[in-house]
């Protein structure tokens, strides 16, 4: 029996997100160049993508480009840059024929032009779809994102728009660029890595967490269905005992 017939469809997470990670050394294993690696993690991207819109699942956030990728030698930056541009191009049929709607957290002003153009035009072609909500976190760095929410909250503390006594999680929340989005229930990172690399630290406080040996660019669907079968023979207890939920 797959993985995929052993569901509860009335038990998905209705977020889950992904770290992206063994992309460099599935390159670096078969003799490649790290690009190589990257160009063949679409692939894991398209089956995954389908894999949770098939399912249900409501949201789907994927780590593609963090702040400190920004770091990574320029030749596999500008390599990236245009692959996601070539990439978006290519698959934004693919999200509308799956009713799948396109959104971006992160720095996007550090973007190149090109690359923020066309992201955001994919953004807008697939803003009336209704089905999952993928969200890519581009030039993300959670600490970014919390250091920016707090300036803007003093800023508008010092405007007199909001009260300091106002300040508490649900208006904190609000400040944080996935304020349109509930929190991921289930955390996938591939690559055998047991770290949450400085992604939704804010996010996931209470989400499960799933690490698979496995490197990306050989992530499938059925896979997905594994992590999401593991996700629900968990007890989510947020603080109480199982005899409280009982």
């Amino acid at each position: 029996m797959s993985f995929r017939e052993k569901l509860n469809l009335d038990k998905l997470p209705q977020h889950i997100a992904v770290i992206m990670d063994g992309n460099g050394r599935w390159a670096k294993e078969k003799g490649k160049l790290r690009v190589f690696g990257h160009k063949n993690g679409v692939l894991a991207v398209r089956d995954t993508v389908e894999g949770a819109a098939e399912l249900g699942v409501k949201n789907l956030t994927l780590y593609a480009f963090s702040t400190e990728n920004w770091n990574r030698p320029k030749l596999e930056v500008t390599a990236l840059m245009e692959l996601l541009v070539s990439t978006i191009n290519k698959e934004t049929k693919t999200l509308m024929e799956n009713n799948v709607r396109l959104n971006a957290i992160g720095d996007l002003s550090s973007l190149p032009k090109r690359c923020y153009n066309e992201l955001q035009e994919a953004i807008s072609k697939t803003a009336n779809n209704s089905g999952l909500t993928l969200t890519l976190a581009l030039s993300y760095s959670s600490r970014w994102e919390i250091v920016n929410a707090t300036k803007n909250i003093a800023l508008a503390v010092a405007s007199g728009k909001i009260k300091q006594e106002d300040i508490d999680e649900k208006l904190f929340e609000s400040y944080l660029s996935t304020h349109n989005l509930p929190d991921p229930e289930l955390m996938i990172r591939t690559s055998g890595e047991h770290r949450i690399s400085n992604y939704l630290l804010w996010q996931l406080a209470y989400a499960e967490l799933y690490f698979t040996p496995k490197l990306w660019p050989d992530f499938r669907r059925e896979d997905l269905f594994e992590a999401i079968f593991n996700y629900q023979q968990r007890e989510r207890r947020f603080g109480l005992t199982s005899e409280q939920l009982s």
